[in-house]
């Protein structure tokens, strides 16, 4: 994995080069138009200027201003080196190599000189230039009659500029891949944790009968308490999300939490849960692999993840598939991902539930959110639409008439990750049932691309009532900007995007966020990290 993401940033940089290169190529087709027109003998690039006097050297000299002066032998050394670049680059491509050797040697007493004068605080004067001018001149002079006309040249610049185009957009591709793997691979300490945590599991039967206890605790379905869920396989972030919501709530024993994972980190997500103190706050642990009823039949998404075709785009070859990495990747098809559409289903008994990402820290209370008049509203949710690019139509095709004539492109998007559901009113609007509706109709993906946002957009559309702000601060994983005034007042922060605060690749400056709520003192966390 360090290879991959040394890998990953050497093609990085190689495509920042690239992009650049490619822009200074065609600065310098420009240049070489203008300066065709102007020159029709050698002479006329050399010594046109005001006539000054050698040892007049003003104070304190700016040298920009110098080289960016129409009169200044500064000025007529770089255009005259920026010119030669040009032909050094054609010189080679047309295996002209003493040409492009010869250009190559002017250049280098040109950018000698050009930096004696700004070391010195000194114009250059004109018996310093003379020489080199002429020389340059010259040699532009030949490279002009031996490499063609500037059609040619222009065609070959051309030529150069698409070819380092597609170069970047490769590298571009994979140093996305090379980002998503980063990012969804488990690092070794939390995979030996997990190892550790299903080994105390299976080797300590006493814990089996408490978790059945808990999982049969009245707390879960009483609604005079406050209830979370979270659907996840990743033990860490779990923990963190429940620690750092019982350690900022007034009454942490009236919080119960209701956790789904899969059926590979049940036992670890048991053991962890069972072994650590939370306050008193009441803790289930299911694996969706109980759920029977959501199968192919009833879910669309179980139904794709069993279809051939939808296989051969999530899991088929990356070099053969037009479509972007990121739109392509298979965690769109988890079933934990897809779980916030049925809580309805997965809690039969309650009337509101708050729904937490994994990768969100709590920093407030949450218990004032239960008491939120949502306006009749299924979905309390942070509206992301002071940026134009978060509205509708940046997530939905408004070419396709099954969208553009029932929603409106300008109506405000909003996050999951921290979002308060009035389970009686999404029973009542059939949420569930809109959802499955809109997962049909995109079998063929033409209304969206990826993720869980766009059908919850449709699904929840006129049923959202936003809340301020400052309930849900996201961006943590990707933007390195947030105002830290703006992050310590948030309720939630949420570290969407690939730089999650577990992985070696977190922005630095949030990881003390989420850590502070790690227990990092466990004995299983020291062992696998220093493993």
């Amino acid at each position: 994995m360090r290879r991959s993401r040394r890998v990953a940033k050497r093609r990085l940089l190689s495509w920042i080069w690239l992009l650049l290169a490619a822009f200074s190529v065609a600065g310098l087709v420009l240049f070489m138009v203008q300066h065709r027109h102007q020159q029709q003998d050698p002479s006329l690039l050399t010594l046109e200027r005001d006539t000054r006097t050698d040892n007049v050297s003003p104070p304190n000299l700016n040298f920009t201003e110098e080289v960016t002066s129409a009169s200044s032998f500064a000025r007529q050394l770089a255009e005259q080196m920026t010119l030669a670049k040009a032909y050094v680059f054609i010189a080679k491509e047309h295996n002209n190599l003493h040409l492009a050797w010869e250009l190559s040697s002017k250049i280098r007493s040109c950018q000698l000189l050009l930096s004696k004068a700004a070391m010195r605080g000194q114009p250059i004067s004109l018996d310093e230039a003379k020489p080199i001018v002429s020389g340059l001149s010259a040699l532009i002079y030949k490279a002009q009659d031996v490499h063609y006309d500037i059609a040619t040249t222009m065609m070959t610049m051309k030529s150069h500029i698409q070819a380092l185009e597609e170069r970047a957009n490769a590298a571009n591709v994979q140093t996305t891949i090379f980002g998503q793997s980063v990012a969804e691979a488990i690092p070794k300490s939390l995979h030996c944790l997990a190892i550790k945590l299903t080994s105390d599991w299976l080797t300590e039967p006493s814990r089996h009968e408490v978790a059945d206890e808990n999982r049969n605790s009245p707390r879960l379905v009483d609604n005079s308490l406050y209830h979370f869920c979270l659907f996840t396989d990743n033990v860490i972030a779990a923990s963190v999300v429940v620690n750092s919501t019982v350690s900022n709530a007034d009454h942490p024993k009236q919080l119960v939490f209701h956790i789904v994972t899969n059926q590979v980190s049940y036992k670890a997500m048991q053991a962890w849960f069972l072994g650590n103190d939370f306050k008193g706050s009441a803790i289930e642990i299911q694996s969706v692999e109980e759920f029977s009823w959501l199968n192919a039949t009833y879910s669309p998404v179980v139904k794709q993840l069993l279809d051939t075709d939808s296989g051969a785009y999530y899991f088929g070859d990356q070099e053969t598939n037009s479509e972007p990495p990121k739109v392509r990747n298979p965690k769109y098809l988890s079933l934990l991902n897809h779980l916030r559409f049925y809580i309805p289903e997965i809690y039969p008994q309650l009337e509101k539930i708050v729904f937490l990402d994994d990768d969100v820290v709590v920093q407030k209370d949450l218990t004032p959110l239960f008491s939120l008049d949502l306006h009749g509203n299924v979905n309390g949710a942070v509206e992301t639409c002071l940026e134009a690019f978060h509205r509708y139509y940046k997530y939905l095709n408004f070419s396709d008439p099954l969208i553009s004539s029932k929603f409106d492109p300008q109506a405000c998007g909003w996050a999951f990750g921290m979002n308060v559901f009035d389970l009686i009113a999404w029973r009542k609007a059939n949420v569930t049932g809109r959802y499955h509706y809109w997962q049909e109709e995109n079998r063929d993906r033409t209304l969206w691309k990826l993720g869980t946002l766009p059908p919850g957009l449709l699904a929840f559309y006129g049923l959202t009532e936003p809340l301020d702000r400052r309930w849900h601060v996201l961006g943590l994983g990707y933007d390195v900007n947030i105002d830290n005034r703006l992050i310590e007042t948030a309720a939630v922060i949420h570290y969407n995007g690939n730089m999650k605060p577990w992985l070696k690749i977190g922005i630095g400056r949030y990881k003390p966020f989420w850590l502070k709520f790690l227990n990092s003192s466990h004995r299983y966390l020291q062992d696998c990290v220093t493993a």
